[in-house]
């Protein structure tokens, strides 16, 4: 078949995931610039839904998407005693992706020059006065989309080289109870209540959406994934003997895979081509957070091309990826304990500075003092070895649901 070919907006986003609908929502807010977004059409290319959390402290847009909040945040330690904070003035919220997904739709149904394609995204590159994506459409056509600028979302095929890569992986169960089990008003992050393994760490996750119903997740941070038994058998254990639930019923399943590493995302694919979200470095390295990166980056973009420039900044400042690689390397190497270390940030730590450090906000001041309330030899000691390290490739970059 002869390719079809359609001039179409300034941008093109690919990928209907967090990254690329949250860029092409700011692009559409600002009115910044016209835009196309391609996502699978129905079938086994495109992702089942999924859960995204993040924090925030003020309006920042996204009300309409957010199906639950909480004020009061808890991280039990491995030796039973919770901490409970309250992060005021944050929040922490969650997001489903077809309300995110149903949100920027309508946004971009109502906007000048916005448009959603569901096609396959076959190709990305520079062609004369921009890039073109070359596309197969639902029925099996194909069609070639031009533009000025190209963001591409998709999951890279290899994660580049790192000194350390770990895996986040969790399965997780939104549950009903048959009575109610769960305050409402209190998120669990970190419940490390739970059998620890060989290598790495893991802990328990509970978001509660009413007395009876939560998500939760078993997660682990380690260098390799389990099956889908020891998942089920991890979470059963974790629901029947850590949190007596009691009965209750599964009624829907998520589960995902996020890279944790030092590695060096390169965010131009292309003179006229940039790589977002994960693919662009967009994921904490030391905890897996994406989706705030993802809303400060996306809000930086719009306003650059509003601006006429174009540029597409770094997720992560140069500090917060240094302590996340020191990090890294400390935890992989089994020198500090991760449940330890985690849970002893939450109880030494003032929760709203803490939240801030966690998503690369804080000042250098900060950041020396909450330096000294971890094991400071075990931290330089990794420090003064990792210029030293060599970088290698390992795990492919299976990019899968994200929960924060």
């Amino acid at each position: 078949m002869t390719p079809r070919s359609a001039e179409t907006s300034d941008v093109v986003v690919v990928g209907g995931g967090a990254a690329g609908l949250s860029l092409a929502h700011r692009l559409a807010e600002t009115r910044a610039a016209t835009v196309t977004v391609i996502e699978p059409p129905d079938g086994p290319l495109r992702p089942a839904e999924r859960t995204w959390c993040y924090w925030h402290s003020d309006v920042d847009g996204l009300e309409e998407a957010v199906s639950a909040s909480w004020s009061v945040l808890r991280v039990h330690g491995a030796d039973g005693r919770p901490v409970t904070v309250e992060p005021d003035p944050f929040t922490y919220r969650m997001v489903r992706s077809t309300d995110f997904e149903r949100m920027v739709h309508g946004r971009l149904a109502h906007s000048d020059g916005g448009h959603v394609l569901r096609a396959t995204a076959q190709s990305v590159r520079n062609s004369p006065g921009g890039a073109e994506v070359r596309c197969t459409l639902p029925g099996g056509g194909p069609l070639t989309l031009r533009a000025r600028r190209v963001f591409d979302s998709r999951p890279l095929t290899a994660l580049p080289p790192a000194r350390t890569q770990l895996l986040q992986h969790f399965r997780g169960w939104f549950v009903r109870t048959d009575t109610d089990r769960f305050d409402p008003t209190v998120a669990d992050l970190m419940d490390f209540r739970v059998p620890q393994p060989a290598h790495g760490l893991a802990f328990g996750y509970v978001l509660p959406l009413t007395p009876s119903r939560a998500l939760v997740e078993y997660t682990e941070f380690s260098r390799n994934t389990l099956n889908t038994e020891a998942y089920e058998s991890a979470l059963d254990r974790y629901c029947r003997d850590t949190l007596g639930l009691g009965p209750l019923t599964v009624e829907q399943t998520e589960q995902g895979v996020i890279p944790m590493t030092d590695a060096r995302f390169p965010r131009h694919a292309g003179t006229a081509v940039f790589r977002i979200g994960t693919a662009g470095g967009a994921t904490r390295p030391a905890t897996g957070y994406t989706f705030s990166a993802v809303q400060r980056q996306s809000q930086a973009i719009a306003a650059a091309l509003r601006d006429g420039h174009a540029t597409v900044p770094a997720p992560h400042g140069w500090r917060a990826l240094a302590m996340d690689a020191i990090l890294l390397r400390a935890l992989d190497t089994g020198r500090i304990s991760g449940p330890d270390f985690f849970t002893n940030l939450f109880r030494r730590v003032p929760a709203e500075r803490l939240l801030r450090f966690l998503d690369g906000t804080t000042s250098l001041r900060e950041e020396w003092g909450i330096g000294l309330r971890t094991p400071v030899r075990a931290m330089l000691s990794t420090a003064a070895e990792l210029p030293f390290l060599p970088r290698h490739a390992r795990h492919s970059a299976r990019n899968g649901v994200s929960h924060r």
